[in-house]
């Protein structure tokens, strides 16, 4: 046989799913690198709803992960929200597998196994619905311990933070005028992009301050609305919006620390630091009580006890208990905000309307005398119908 012909005969195409590899320990920093149809290589232990969303939204293939994407000490919740999108899971790797995987390589993914050509570099366990679905009714034996955890570290920041938390001792002086105003608070969690759309007419009608929690200031942004207040690390921020004018209150440790600091005054835009052991949401929420906001609407922060426990931040959470029972009856879920501005006109009522111009119409077809003033009348009964329709829906 001729050695061109071995050349040219085509190989076999290998089984399985081929793809570019996307490597990183810190799965906040491989968020941003991800591309459609990418294999994201993490190593994160019980993979959060937040985290979860992201990968759909970057639109990845497939996620490997060297840690447990499940691992039993509570029901963790973004396992669900990858393998319902379709997207390949496989667990349990090994962290070996963040030195073997090189970012930017050609990899192939088939039955639990990562192989860089023919190479096996990885193994692991291929999750679906029913292994999913199996390991959170296994994991929620752990709530108890987590609960325990929780609690405990909600004492101690009690303890720690009581001159902050009942007498705002600590929050920092923003140029936002917030007393007497109410306060629309956006983080990036579940469906945080659709809750806020669906407050576009809220936000029309009350003009809130609009504060972003972190990468939330670049989600008024996408939704066309401009952050007038900006809480957290800004390594999580664009630039567009450290730069949209906002006033940004970097959190800071006890001795005065603030990471990131440093690329806020970079890009020349002014900032004040809030040392706290609260996360950046709580922090948020805290400075708008603080400073006498009527009330503060949230979107895209944690509303549940699974979220609150999810990715086992007891430790983060903290102050999340403690916050929300001093904002009380002024902290309100834009979900309810939402479904009661899609309540505010009926169906039966906008038929009613309708109907009432098409009688309109009819009556002055037959009181007529003239094909002018038919016409006339039936403009004129137009024009009332669009106009109602714009008072109400603007």
């Amino acid at each position: 046989m001729k050695l061109s012909g071995l050349l040219n005969r085509s190989r076999p195409e290998l089984p399985g799913l081929a793809a570019t590899a996307r490597v990183d320990r810190r799965t906040d920093a491989l968020l941003r690198r991800l591309r459609p149809g990418d294999i994201a290589v993490i190593d994160q232990i019980d993979i959060d709803r937040a985290t979860a969303d992201a990968l759909v939204a970057a639109e990845v293939a497939a996620v490997v992960n060297a840690s447990p994407s499940i691992s039993g000490r509570f029901p963790n919740l973004g396992p669900e929200v990858i393998v319902g999108a379709g997207i390949v899971l496989v667990d349990g790797v090994g962290e070996d597998v963040l030195r073997t995987a090189k970012d930017g390589s050609r990899l192939r993914l088939h039955e639990g196994v990562l192989y860089s050509g023919e190479t096996e570099i990885a193994r692991g366990v291929e999750q679906d619905a029913d292994s999913v679905a199996d390991a959170l009714v296994e994991a929620k034996s752990g709530l108890t311990h987590q609960l325990e955890a929780f609690a405990a570290n909600t004492t101690e920041f009690m303890r720690q933070e009581r001159a902050l938390l009942l007498d705002g001792h600590g929050v920092p002086e923003v140029e936002v005028e917030l007393a007497g105003r109410q306060v629309l608070v956006v983080g990036t969690g579940f469906d945080h992009t659709k809750e806020l759309a669906r407050l576009k007419d809220y936000i029309r009608e009350y003009q809130p301050v609009l504060l972003g929690v972190g990468a939330g200031a670049d989600a008024l942004l996408a939704a066309g609305h401009r952050p007038h207040l900006i809480v957290g690390d800004p390594a999580e921020v664009s630039t567009d919006a450290l730069t949209s004018g906002a006033d940004v209150v970097v959190p800071a440790y006890a001795d005065g620390h603030a990471p990131g600091l440093h690329r806020v005054q970079d890009l020349g835009a002014s900032a004040v630091t809030f040392p706290s052991t609260a996360n950046p949401e709580d922090l948020a929420l805290l400075l708008a009580h603080h400073r006498g906001a009527s009330m503060v609407v949230t979107v895209g922060l944690s509303a549940s006890m699974a979220e609150f426990l999810d990715r086992g931040r007891s430790g983060s959470n903290a102050s999340t208990f403690l916050t929300r029972l001093q904002l009380g009856g002024t902290l309100v879920d834009g979900r309810m905000i939402a479904a009661l501005y899609r309540s505010r006109i009926s169906v039966g009522a906008i038929v009613l309307m309708i109907v009432a111009a098409a009688v309109a119409v009819v009556a002055a077809l037959l009181v007529s005398r003239a094909g002018d003033a038919v016409f006339d009348a039936i403009v004129q009964a137009w024009h009332t119908v669009v106009g109602w329709f714009k008072d109400v829906f603007g």
